[in-house]
């Protein structure tokens, strides 16, 4: 087994706003293996908020070459790295590689049943709301759009302008944790009152307990507070969504095994991802099977997306091809 990782980045079409700040580039990591002349690569896309950066996680995979060149495997990969990016660019290459050694797909082997294509939401970045207004009219034909937010107490304007700009569109919404409780009381009405049928991370993961006792008028989804299987049961009774991202989870082993205890506990899955190429999105496509709400419209973000990509029709998204990943 040999084990190649490079850094990659990759433009954006425009600025990207959230709650924490912008990004103009989506910076991944890809890890290669290759075993008797047979490729497997997964990517992953490093995120600040959890310490990590494309440097230290490049790292964290270099770290562990020796036990990956001696014939560590998938399972034994599982314990020997935490959640999180790097697991993941190596539990998606182990995927990858597993399924171009047995000539089936990776679905098979997983034990699910044949991939359909899933229709992504359209994100709108958090912007005036005059601008924010004008991408949503740009998208007004689209079935789900999701607007970022940023719980400053100008956010029921924000909304207000999208549902102007795209009266049809089912709307959700996704505060990064920038909501205080003060707010969020005072506008989770309003947003429920102009349409946005679910909201992501209202407040930050340290303070999610106040949610226990929030009487919510809308659906809230966990985001920042989801992370592996292990962080399921501090989710019950706050949320009624869990987003389920391949860079939390460590990679598609354990968003698997998130997403069946998540719906067995009663929770709708939201498949999420970090901003990255069509390689960090193909093994999340296996996952969306699964799920209420897909997020997984990176690629479109871009400037130009790798080749061979996810084939997007609009925001409807084809399962990988086993050229691409899988």
């Amino acid at each position: 087994m040999q084990l190649a990782v490079q850094i990659e980045r990759f433009p954006l079409r425009q600025v990207f706003r959230i709650a924490r700040g912008a990004k103009t580039e989506a910076p991944v990591v890809v890890a290669e293996l290759t075993q008797n002349g047979v490729r497997g690569r997964g990517e992953c896309g490093p995120n600040a908020r959890y310490g990590e950066t494309v440097e230290s996680v490049a790292a964290t995979i270099e770290s562990v070459r020796g036990a990956v060149e001696a014939g560590l495997d998938r399972t034994g990969l599982q314990a020997l790295l935490k959640p999180g990016a790097a697991r993941n660019a190596l539990d998606c290459a182990f995927w990858d590689l597993e399924a171009k050694q047995a000539g089936k797909p990776a679905w098979q082997l997983a034990g699910l049943a044949t991939p359909k294509p899933v229709h992504t939401v359209l994100t709108i970045s958090l912007d005036d709301p005059d601008k924010m207004e004008a991408a949503a009219r740009a998208a007004a034909d689209l079935p789900l759009l999701k607007l970022k937010l940023a719980g400053d107490g100008n956010d029921v304007p924000r909304v207000a302008a999208v549902r102007r700009g795209a009266p049809q569109a089912r709307l959700i919404a996704d505060a990064n944790e920038g909501y205080r409780r003060e707010f969020l009381i005072a506008d989770a009405p309003q947003l429920a009152a102009l349409g946005i049928e679910m909201l992501e991370q209202p407040l930050p993961a340290a303070e999610d307990e106040f949610l226990r006792d929030f009487d919510s008028p809308l659906p809230l989804g966990a985001d920042e507070s989801a992370h592996a299987l292990d962080s399921l049961p501090a989710l019950i009774g706050k949320y009624s969504v869990v987003n389920i991202k391949l860079d939390k989870t460590g990679g598609l082993t354990e968003a698997l095994a998130l997403a069946k205890a998540a719906r067995e506990a009663g929770f709708e899955i939201m498949v999420g991802c970090m901003l990255g190429s069509s390689l960090g999105m193909a093994p999340g496509v296996l996952v969306a099977q699964m799920a209420k709400y897909v997020d997984l419209d990176a690629p479109l973000l871009l400037a130009k997306d790798r080749v061979p990509a996810l084939a997007y029709t609009g925001v409807q998204i084809a399962p990988p091809d086993p050229a691409l990943w899988g």
